[in-house]
């Protein structure tokens, strides 16, 4: 019946709405919510309300010493941090609905309810919150103030590594991408060098946001950066397509600023992209005025340019090493998982059902 609703409003999670039609984006969401109503018989919000977060005032204390371990002795990265710390949390105010007011009163049953509450979660989701959960409850031992390591009572979540397929663009739907893209205007001009950055230089979304005046090397036709994930330098040629992708903006579409991250907002006050913007508004815009629609259903994010970059260098027989290099991978084993994409050579690799059959 919901599929049908769908179809009778023609309905799609990736179409371009305009400011009146914004209830339509709910749609998918409130259906899901609905369907999960139907099978539980209660509603949960999909996004943690972090304002409702009551964490035992005994727990604060442990918490804050828990981010201040985490920056100053692990050096996380600030998202990572957020994130963790949100988790702790989420996982601290469970405890509070136990009548639970300091870590020392947890027992394994405490535990082991905290996960089975996370059961609407995907596992990869359950995998992470788990992880965190057990940092921080060998911290408590470290410090003392859990007696016993409770860490063995987590599970251990199995999520397949590289168990998914990444999603690429065929040459020809990439290509009526990027010819779509008005490049007479200076959100156009702006859009088209991400884009360009993304699926031929192979950076990363965070490295794009990121990515300064300072890191643009004309002398030497070159692009360094430190990877926003890694923090490893990378440096990448600035080709001439990219250069004049980039030189068209800086000017004729970038604002004057004294910010020196090279792409900005296009109103007033002109500020950088925020941290956790994935831009893939971008790519939903220009995919909308492109008409593009795909054959199956896929991922068509920024990074899923990068997973074209990549695949297409591994179908024009480049070296693994190589293609590592360029997407600023730390060991060749993230780059495996791009073979999976290349069907014509893992056609090579079939076998002959009729040979196998009589052997």
């Amino acid at each position: 019946l919901a599929k049908r609703f769908c179809s009778t409003y023609q309905i799609r999670a990736d179409e371009c709405l305009n400011s009146d039609q914004g209830w339509r984006r709910n749609i998918v969401v409130s259906l899901k919510v609905l369907e999960r109503f139907a099978h539980d018989g209660h509603i949960e919000r999909i996004v943690t309300d972090m304002q409702k977060i009551q964490v035992p005032a005994p727990m604060s204390t442990a918490l804050r010493d828990y981010e201040l371990y985490c920056r100053d002795r692990r050096h996380l990265r600030a998202t990572t941090l957020r994130e963790r710390t949100r988790e702790i949390a989420i996982f601290a105010d469970f405890l509070g609905s136990r009548n639970i007011t300091s870590f020392d009163q947890m027992q394994p049953a405490d535990l082991c309810a905290f996960v089975t509450a996370q059961h609407r979660l995907s596992a990869k989701s359950v995998s992470r919150i788990v992880s965190d959960v057990r940092c921080f409850l060998r911290f408590l031992l470290m410090r003392g103030i859990l007696q016993q390591d409770l860490s063995h009572v987590l599970p251990v979540v199995h999520v397949p590594r590289d168990a998914t397929i990444p999603s690429v663009w065929d040459p020809e739907v990439l290509i009526k991408l990027l010819e779509a893209v008005d490049r007479t205007s200076p959100k156009g001009k702006r859009d088209y060098a991400i884009f360009l950055l993304a699926c031929r230089l192979g950076l990363r979304v965070g490295d794009i946001r990121a990515l300064s005046l300072d890191d643009l090397k004309w002398e030497t036709a070159t692009i360094e950066v430190r990877q926003s994930k890694t923090l490893a330098p990378l440096c990448l040629p600035l080709t001439e397509e990219v250069g004049e992708a980039l030189i068209d903006y800086l000017r004729s579409g970038r604002p004057h600023s004294d910010h020196r991250e090279v792409f900005l907002t296009l109103n007033a006050p002109f500020l950088p992209f925020r941290e956790a913007d994935s831009l893939h508004w971008i790519v939903r815009h220009w995919k909308a005025m492109a008409g593009i629609h795909f054959r199956t259903p896929q991922r068509y994010g920024l990074h899923s340019l990068r997973h074209t970059l990549a695949t297409r260098l591994l179908h024009e027989q480049t070296p693994f090493q190589v293609i590592s290099d360029i997407l600023g991978h730390a060991t060749t084993a993230s780059t495996l998982i791009y073979a999976k994409t290349d069907v014509e050579t893992l056609r090579t690799a079939a076998l002959n059902t009729e040979e196998m059959r009589h052997v």
